[in-house]
C-alpha cells in the first residue's frame, strides 16, 4: 500500500507539475510530495523529474511511468466502483441498439421496462452496424460475428434462416423438393433496408437461381410482412425460425426445402470493453441472456 500511495503522489505531481498544487490537491506538504517523490525514484532507480527554481518537468522515464501509473489508478478506480455498484439499486439512462427484430425482443423489453421502473431505457432499432463507441451507445445487440477489440461480447442464442409457405399456397402450387423447383414458385424476399441489398435464401445453388430470374412476387425490408403475405397464400418466403415458431405450430406456414437448407445464425450483446459493467447495464444483459430464447 505504500507503493500504491507513493504512485498517487506522483500522479498528481505529474499532471500539475508542481509539488506545491499536488500538496493541495492531497492534503498534505509540498515537503512531503518532494519526499514522497525522491524515494519513488530511488526505488526505481531513475530520475522522474527534471526541477529547476522556475520549472519543473517529467523525464523521459517520467513520462512512461506517468502512463503506466494513470492505467493501474483507472483499473483500480474502475474495480471500486463495481464493487460499490453491486449494492446499489440499477437507474439511469440506457441506450441500446437492437436489431429490427421486435417480435422477438419486445416480450424481453416489457419485461425489463417493468421490472426495473428507475432505469431510463432508450433503444434505437436498426439492421445498421453501428458504432458502438462512437455513437454513444450502452449495448448493442447484433446478429453474426463481429471482430472489435474494444468490445466485450456474450453470446444470447443461436437462429436459423427457414423457407416456409402456407399450406394453401403449396396444396395449389405443389411442394417443391429441389431448389432448382422454386424458378416455378412466388418468391417473397427481404430486402435489408440500410443497404438495399436482398438477403440470400441459405440453399444451394441460390445465386444461379437469382441470376437465371426466379418469380419474385414481393420485396420489402421488414419481417412482419413477409410473414402476413406468406401465411396469406402470397408465395414462400426466408425467415428466421423464431418469427415463424408460432404461426408454424398453428399450422398457418410450412417448412420446405429442410434438407437443402444449410443456416446458423446467432445473437450476441456487445458492450464498450472500457466501461465497467453498471447495474443497469449488468441487469440488461443479464435479462437478455436468460429470456430471449426461452419464449
Amino acid at each position: 500500500m505504500d507503493n500504491l500511495s507513493g504512485v498517487s503522489v506522483f500522479v498528481q505531481a505529474a499532471e500539475t507539475l508542481s509539488f506545491v498544487e499536488a500538496g493541495r490537491v492531497l492534503g498534505i506538504s509540498a515537503s512531503a510530495v518532494g519526499k514522497s517523490i525522491a524515494r519513488l525514484e530511488n526505488r526505481l532507480g531513475a530520475r522522474l523529474f527534471h526541477r529547476s527554481t522556475r520549472s519543473m518537468t517529467l523525464t523521459a522515464e517520467g513520462r512512461l511511468f506517468l502512463l503506466r501509473c494513470q492505467r493501474i489508478l483507472g483499473e483500480l478506480a474502475a474495480a471500486e466502483r463495481e464493487i460499490s455498484d453491486t449494492h446499489s439499486a440499477p437507474r439511469g439512462k440506457l441506450r441500446v441498439s437492437l436489431p429490427l427484430v421486435g417480435g422477438l425482443l419486445n416480450p424481453v423489453l416489457a419485461e425489463f421496462v417493468r421490472r426495473y421502473p428507475e432505469i431510463e431505457l432508450e433503444t434505437d432499432f436498426s439492421d445498421r452496424r453501428v458504432d458502438v463507441i462512437e455513437e454513444g451507445f450502452d449495448a448493442v445487440v447484433r446478429v453474426g460475428e463481429t471482430e472489435d477489440s474494444r468490445l466485450m461480447s456474450r453470446q444470447l442464442g443461436t437462429f436459423q434462416l427457414q423457407l416456409v409457405a402456407s399450406p394453401d399456397y403449396l396444396r395449389q402450387m405443389g411442394i417443391p423438393h429441389q431448389p432448382a423447383e422454386l424458378q416455378g414458385h412466388a418468391c417473397l424476399l427481404y430486402k435489408f433496408p440500410s443497404t438495399g441489398k436482398v438477403e440470400p435464401w441459405p440453399i444451394a445453388g441460390w445465386e444461379k437461381l437469382l441470376a437465371e430470374g426466379i418469380n419474385t412476387r414481393l420485396v420489402c425490408n421488414t419481417v412482419d410482412t413477409l410473414i402476413y403475405l406468406a401465411e396469406s397464400g402470397q408465395g414462400i418466403a426466408c425467415l428466421p425460425d423464431f418469427a415463424v415458431k408460432r404461426a408454424r405450430e398453428q399450422g398457418r406456414l410450412q417448412q420446405i426445402l429442410r434438407e437443402h437448407s444449410h443456416h446458423r445464425g446467432s445473437f450476441k450483446v456487445l458492450w464498450p470493453s472500457s466501461k465497467h459493467l453498471t447495474p443497469k447495464l449488468r441487469v440488461f444483459i443479464n435479462t437478455l441472456s436468460a429470456r430471449l430464447f426461452l419464449e
